[in-house]
């Protein structure tokens, strides 16, 4: 996931939407929820592993996805702070994480998706009979969002601003391709468009949309009960990321010419690029609170 992009444009830069005190205390209550709320969920699916579900174990990696993504906010928030004084190595291990994190996530949920799908439509109980092939798929869903950050990470160093902008004399960690970075990091965003949100939340909306279907034609109070925690999953999932996503794509959009690119555009889309991307983070320790209210394990 790109952090909120820096535009070197000759466009005069308003304030910002949030300082960077409110940023700092956001990450750090961020950074505080998700360590004990991921630490206590991966406790409670490890403590019950003899009798975990398919879903437990997709949930596990899930928990523990936000759990290494929380641990990099305190060097974001002194980045926000500071700027990006860390230098080139953790520049791209921490941006490995976050993106890691962020297409981990999603492909999830889509396999979460897919599993109720196949066990409740078509009561199909082959991956609950053979556990570990669930961990295969786990670990081809690590080895392709690895895949899928390499790209931005493999370019990702120490930028240094020109310094005759007063608004970015910090450095910051950001991708740098050369003379074409503008037409590579298009690249990249579609890959992010693409893999990182549009081709899982089609299957999610396609699984669930059957899934859902089935239980209120059946009257499977049971099953009913045991889809909450799952569909309140992906709902908070939706609400966290799709604005972000949504700012992503219209930022690309502009940056292809479908939107004109303005001064007035371009600092609207900062803002809200800025203001959702925070509620990106949001995510990571949200989830831990859904299984407590809802989940009857938890």
């Amino acid at each position: 996931m790109p952090p909120t992009e820096i535009d070197f444009s000759p466009c005069i830069t308003e304030t910002e939407v949030l300082n960077n005190d409110a940023l700092v205390t956001i990450y750090a209550l961020v950074f505080l929820l998700s360590l004990l709320g991921n630490s206590l969920v991966m406790l409670v699916i490890l403590y019950n592993r003899v009798s975990s579900s398919v879903t437990d174990i997709y949930l596990l990696n899930l928990a523990m996805a936000d759990l290494l993504f929380a641990l990099t906010l305190p060097i974001w928030a002194a980045s926000k702070k500071n700027g990006w004084t860390f230098g080139t190595p953790l520049c791209k291990a921490a941006s490995l994480v976050r993106e890691v994190n962020f297409y981990s996530g999603i492909l999830l949920l889509a396999c979460i998706s897919m599993d109720r799908y196949l066990v409740i439509v078509h009561a199909t109980r082959t991956l609950i009979q053979k556990r570990h092939l669930v961990k295969f798929i786990c670990l081809a869903i690590w080895t392709l969002s690895l895949i899928l950050s390499l790209p931005i990470v493999l370019f990702r160093k120490t930028v240094h601003p020109d310094h005759s902008s007063p608004d970015h004399s910090s450095p910051v960690c950001y991708e740098d391709m050369g003379t074409n970075t503008s037409n590579w990091r298009l690249v990249l965003r579609f890959l992010i468009h693409i893999f990182g949100f549009m081709l899982p939340l089609l299957v999610m909306l396609f699984c669930y949309g059957f899934t859902l279907h089935t239980l209120c034609k059946a009257h499977m109070g049971q099953k009913h009960r045991a889809m909450r925690v799952i569909f309140a999953v992906v709902l908070i999932f939706l609400l966290c990321w799709l604005p972000y996503n949504l700012a992503l794509l219209t930022d690309t959009l502009m940056r292809i010419g479908v939107i004109q690119k303005t001064c007035a555009c371009r600092q609207d889309i900062d803002h809200a690029l800025e203001v959702t991307e925070i509620l990106g983070f949001l995510h990571s320790c949200l989830n831990p609170i859904i299984y407590v209210f809802i989940g009857q394990k938890f």
